[in-house]
C-alpha cells in the first residue's frame, strides 16, 4: 500500500443456544485430538519465549450468521449507542480490539520510507499513505472485535519488522483503548487513543472514531497528528454486508505547518465514489503542493495540482480520457 512515484431480546435466547452448540462443534476443544492436523500443534509448541515465529492464521474459522434472526436482536436498538449494549457473540470476530489495533502496523514500511526522506513533502506523502493504510485492513472486515476488559493489555514485538507495540484498555465507559509503539532503532514513536462511538441506524452500523493518533519522526523532530474517518457497515439486517469509510481526515505536521487534507468519499447512489480518496497537501501558507487521489482499498497516487485540475475539467466535459501521470 502506498504511492507510485449482546443486545437484550426476548426471542434471542434459543437462537444463541443453537448457535453456541454449532460453534462448539466447529472448535477442536480437545488438545489430544489436535494432532489430526498437526499445524495448530506445531504453532503452539514454538510459541515460547525467545522463539520468533508468528502464526499466520487463526485457530478457528468464522461461523455463519445465517442461522438466526438478526432483526429479532437489533429491532430494539435503533438510534442507540451500541457501546452500552451487550452484543451477541455472533457479531464478533476472534480478536480483541487491542489486537485489532496492531494492524495499524501492517504497512510499517511507509514509516520507514518517511524516515528516509530528507524532503518534508515526501515525508508527508509517506505519512499520508500510512494513515490511509491503517484503515485499509478493515476492508471486508464486517465482524466486531471483542471488547477488552478495563486494564487489559496486549503486546506485540516484531524484530523482523523493527517495532514493538503495546495497547491497553484505559476506560470502560466510554470504552477507550490507548496504544504506544516505537521503532527498535529509535527512529519513530507512534501512539494514540481510540474511542469508537457506535450507532445502529436500522440497516447499518456506524462507527465514528474519536481520539487523536500521533506519529513522531525522531530524526526530524516532527510530530504528525490525525483522526481516522467514519466507518459504516451496511446491510446488517438482510443482504450482503459491505463496508465504507467516509469523512475528512486532516494530517498536520506540527513542526513545519504542512497539512494533508484527505476526503474519504461516501459511495453515493450508484456506487461511483466507493472507496475513493481525494485530497491535497498544503504548506503553512495554504499553498497546494500536490494532489493525492486513489482508493483506500488499493493504492494512492500523487501528482501536481495543475495536472490534476486539468484532468478533472476534461473529465467533466466528457472528453477523451488520458491516463493521468502520477
Amino acid at each position: 500500500y502506498g504511492f507510485y512515484t449482546g443486545f437484550d431480546s426476548d426471542n434471542s435466547s434459543g437462537d444463541f443456544s443453537e448457535a453456541n452448540h454449532k460453534v462448539a462443534e466447529m472448535l477442536d476443544l480437545d488438545p489430544h485430538q489436535s494432532n489430526r492436523t498437526g499445524k495448530h500443534n506445531r504453532e503452539t509448541e514454538i510459541q515460547e519465549n525467545g522463539i520468533k515465529r508468528h502464526r499466520t492464521s487463526l485457530p478457528a474459522p468464522m461461523f455463519s450468521r445465517s442461522d438466526f434472526s438478526v432483526w429479532s436482536i437489533l429491532k430494539k436498538c435503533i438510534g442507540l449507542e451500541l457501546s452500552k449494549i451487550t452484543m451477541p457473540i455472533v457479531f464478533n470476530e476472534p480478536l480483541s480490539f487491542l489486537q485489532r489495533i496492531t494492524e495499524y502496523m501492517e504497512h510499517i514500511y511507509l514509516i520507514n520510507k518517511a524516515c528516509s526522506h530528507a524532503d518534508p513533502l515526501e515525508r508527508m506523502q509517506a505519512v499520508a499513505a500510512f494513515a490511509v493504510s491503517a484503515v485499509a485492513s478493515q476492508w471486508e472486515r464486517t465482524g466486531k472485535p471483542f471488547n477488552p476488559l478495563l486494564g487489559e493489555t496486549y503486546e506485540l514485538t516484531r524484530e523482523d519488522l523493527g517495532f514493538r507495540f503495546i495497547s491497553e484498555q484505559v476506560s470502560h465507559h466510554p470504552p477507550i483503548s490507548a496504544f504506544y509503539s516505537e521503532g527498535l532503532n529509535k527512529d519513530f514513536i507512534f501512539h494514540g487513543s481510540i474511542y469508537p462511538k457506535l450507532k445502529f441506524w436500522g440497516k447499518s452500523i456506524e462507527a465514528e472514531p474519536r481520539g487523536t493518533i500521533t506519529l513522531e519522526l525522531l530524526k526530524y523532530n516532527e510530530a504528525y497528528t490525525w483522526t481516522n474517518p467514519t466507518c459504516c457497515v451496511h446491510n446488517v439486517i438482510i443482504g450482503k454486508l459491505w463496508l465504507e469509510q467516509y469523512g475528512t481526515v486532516e494530517i498536520v505536521n506540527h513542526s513545519t505547518g504542512d497539512k494533508c487534507v484527505l476526503n474519504f468519499k461516501p459511495c453515493g447512489l450508484f456506487g461511483k465514489e466507493l472507496h475513493r480518496v481525494e485530497g491535497y497537501i498544503q504548506d503553512k501558507n495554504r499553498k497546494k503542493l500536490c494532489v493525492i487521489y486513489g482508493k483506500w482499498t488499493e493504492c494512492l497516487w500523487c501528482t501536481d495540482p495543475t495536472t490534476y485540475e486539468t484532468y478533472k475539467k476534461n473529465e467533466k466535459r466528457g472528453g477523451e480520457q488520458k491516463k493521468l501521470k502520477p
